[in-house]
């Protein structure tokens, strides 16, 4: 048998392969008849002393290749950068591959598990009419929805639509961290409905939503919105040099956001490049850089330098500073 698992949705990925091995018995025995390899560096000879063991006291025998398709995805990185085509080595290493794995015995079963592939990609084409091929994309808003939907029902819990839209707008496609809010939100809600405020008590995007909100409050010169912010992240324990901390280095993201962005450089590279781990993140930190001029974030980011030197020297406590800021630049 042989499955196909790739998109970048890793976490749907992860549980197709935990049901994959529920189905082939004793956990115990299948821990010890099964082989991990590295498909970047797999060679022929490899394979075939791992698909052709014979399985130890059990039917079955479990053999996960992971980044053996993305070998051979055609090179070049960017929309306005041509893709060259395999070289003929490469064609003939792929064709190789190819015909072993489909010849792999009845005991074997395979698992080619891949990040983001294209559909022409030459090893998933000659594999694909003879295996169970299943590509996990990046959930859309709607399928997101649905999705926590669904994770909370099979948690035990209920939610609210109105905290199923707050949810998916504070974590957004990270379903790892997704399902981990979820476990939190339904023991903490105990058999009633989990509400907004459950969400924005217990989700730990919520203080980084504050903060995109503040910025973009201040950016936009409306002080009295940005002021019932900062009180709001002071009321739930952030301290006031911790939230400069955290508007300077947003204030560095949207600039280093805005820079890449007329460079050309697609969403992946840029979260890459700026370190963010979430996907709610990146789409605020963009729509940020988009929104605003360049004349507007620098004079927004020597206030900031003021501010820190302030409190650094004395001049001002950290909590009065913030306030000065936040009434100097809505002027």
């Amino acid at each position: 048998m042989l499955y196909i698992l790739f998109g970048q949705d890793d976490f749907s990925i992860h549980e197709l392969l935990e049901e994959i091995k529920r189905g082939l018995g004793d956990q115990t025995l299948l821990s010890a008849n099964t082989t991990v390899l590295d498909g970047k560096q797999l060679s022929l000879a490899e394979l075939r002393v791992a698909g052709e063991t014979v399985p130890f006291l059990a039917e079955k025998r479990l053999v996960i290749i992971k980044g053996l398709l993305e070998r051979f995805e055609a090179k070049g990185k960017s929309a306005g950068q041509k893709k060259t085509r395999p070289a003929a080595g490469e064609e003939s290493e792929c064709q190789s591959l190819a015909t072993h794995l489909l010849q792999l015995p009845e005991s074997t079963v395979l698992v080619l598990v891949d990040g983001k592939v294209v559909k022409d990609n030459p090893l998933l084409r000659r594999l694909s009419g003879r295996a169970q091929v299943k590509q996990f994309p990046l959930l859309s808003d709607n399928e997101l929805r649905a999705w926590i939907r669904r994770r909370v029902s099979g948690e035990g819990g209920n939610i609210l639509p109105q905290a199923v839209s707050l949810l998916a707008k504070l974590v957004g496609n990270n379903l790892w961290t997704m399902a981990n809010e979820i476990k939190k939100l339904v023991l903490l809600a105990s058999g009633r409905r989990i509400e907004e405020a459950d969400v924005r008590a217990v989700v730990s995007y919520a203080q980084e939503a504050s903060v995109f909100a503040m910025v973009d409050a201040i950016l936009e010169s409306k002080p009295g919105v940005a002021q019932r912010w900062l009180q709001q992240l002071l009321a739930e324990g952030a301290a006031p040099v911790y939230l400069l901390f955290m508007l300077s280095r947003q204030a560095q993201l949207i600039i280093r956001a805005k820079v890449l962005g007329s460079q050309g450089e697609p969403k992946a590279e840029i979260q890459s490049r700026l370190g963010l781990p979430s996907e709610f993140a990146l789409r605020r930190t963009l729509e940020q850089a988009d929104k605003y001029s360049w004349l507007r974030l620098k004079a927004v980011y020597h206030k900031l330098l003021a501010t820190d030197l302030a409190i650094k020297t004395g001049r001002y406590e950290a909590e009065l500073a913030l306030n000065i800021l936040i009434a100097e630049l809505g002027q």
